[in-house]
């Protein structure tokens, strides 16, 4: 059998080619070289653009453009050539967890044993579960999900792009770990959110317990200078409202869409769709004083024309950096939490956005406080109306005043479409199928 990884030109040197080599096909990609699969962030086109700017694998050899269609032949091409510049292409959707569940399991884990035994009605609520040994329900919990952990989780290297070939190209059940690297470039991919299988129980967490999950669809961590263009977050086929509930608690097996954390930089996310989500994106995880030692001074993202659609929160919660958001369209609907989280030491500007919001949902809570952190709002349209965010809320949760001046101004920015025009120009050209 040859690998289905695919370098971008046929030559006779294919005979004989091992499987690490990988097969090659014929790909538009090497016949125009300024096609999708080279194209690089535009100059000052936000945050990913500052200093040496983004390319990915626009610099790739031939022999490093490699088309995939299944999670292993994937894997394969990113440690193939090391960090030397490459281009993945993905052509179909992609299943991370193409076995199931039960294909991770340790042997003698059984669910209903593990619910059977940490029952609050047995339990408790005072302790919880870290201690359980490795022969217990939780300790085989503990290697199952460490296998998952293991299985679905896929590490980008320097100097890469990874692009969808069509309109139907993405992953499910995948988490792109983009972890102290610089110069990725993630484009024209739909992302169904993976499921954790093996939710932890947290006895603790709150007055009632918690079930807590892993697995973000993309997480950069400590990395620079990435460009996430034109791709759609969703939980598809497994919406929050499809989950059971244990313990009177829902049973949750998602985590985040997009996680920026752990002095990442120099970050630009454009023209992408998030939606039908909880917790979508964080920018810096934590109030503590390690992770502030880590992020302080980092954290530098620009969101523009992407649609939020059908969220809860975190669009983005945003703690220690300066991050900016314009042109981007926020549609609620019932079970809308907020939109900006306003955390530790954050300077967001948000300006030039459109927010569609139903009856029955304040404007106050567009902006939630979680800590001091003064923010720039202006020229904001809800439902086609200018509208002062930072006043509203104010007005609408006095007991959660908000300070106005972000303290800086953003510069690295391209075309600044009228906030009126948001909704139209951003729902007709963003997310995965729609790149040109």
């Amino acid at each position: 059998m040859h690998s289905s990884i695919c370098h971008g030109r046929v030559t006779a040197a294919l005979v004989g080619c091992t499987a690490l080599a990988l097969a090659l096909t014929g790909t538009t990609a090497e016949a125009h070289p300024r096609s999708l699969a080279r194209e690089t962030l535009g100059a000052g086109d936000g945050w990913a653009s500052y200093g040496t700017g983004t390319s990915g694998g626009a610099a790739a050899t031939p022999d490093h453009v490699y088309t995939v269609a299944n999670w292993a032949d994937f894997k394969a091409a990113l440690v193939a050539a090391g960090t030397a510049p490459k281009v993945i292409r993905i052509k179909g959707t992609i299943d991370a967890n193409a076995e199931g569940c039960d294909s991770f399991a340790a042997p003698g884990y059984d669910f209903a044993q593990y619910l059977a035994t940490y029952d609050p009605a047995v339990w408790g609520y005072d302790q919880n579960l870290d201690n359980e040994p490795a022969d217990s329900p939780e300790g085989l919990r503990r290697v199952s999900a460490a296998n998952q952990n293991t299985a679905i989780k896929a590490f980008v290297p320097a100097n890469t792009t990874i692009i969808g070939i069509g309109k139907n190209a993405g992953f499910k059940g995948a988490s792109l770990q983009i972890t102290a690297v610089d110069n990725v470039i993630v484009r024209n991919l739909a992302f169904e959110s993976p499921l954790d299988c093996f939710p932890q129980w947290d006895p603790t967490d709150g007055d009632t317990g918690n079930w807590n999950s892993e697995y973000d669809s993309a997480v950069i961590y400590g990395s620079t200078h990435v460009w996430l263009d034109h791709n759609t977050f969703t939980d598809g086929d497994h919406p929050d409202s499809s989950l059971p509930t244990y313990y009177g608690r829902i049973f949750e097996q998602h985590d985040g869409e997009l996680d920026i954390v752990k002095g990442a930089d120099y970050v630009t996310a454009s023209w992408n769709v998030f939606s039908d989500h909880d917790k979508t994106i964080l920018i810096g995880n934590s109030d503590s004083a390690s992770t502030a030692a880590v992020d302080r001074g980092h954290l530098k993202v620009t969101l523009h024309h992407n649609l939020f659609a059908n969220l809860v929160e975190r669009a983005p919660r945003v703690r220690f950096g300066q991050v900016d958001s314009y042109n981007n369209h926020f549609v609620a609907e019932p079970g809308y939490g907020y939109s900006y989280g306003i955390g530790l030491e954050s300077q967001l500007v948000a300006e030039h956005n459109a927010f569609t919001i139903p009856a029955g949902i304040s404007e106050a809570t567009i902006l939630k406080k979680w800590s001091e952190a003064p923010l720039t709002a202006d020229d904001n349209y809800v439902n086609g109306e200018l509208t002062d965010l930072i006043a509203v809320h104010n007005a609408g949760v006095p007991t959660e005043i908000l300070q106005s001046g972000a303290g800086w101004t953003p510069t690295l920015r391209t075309k600044i479409d009228p906030a009126r025009a948001v909704p139209y120009v951003v729902d007709h050209n963003a997310g995965a199928g729609r790149l040109r």
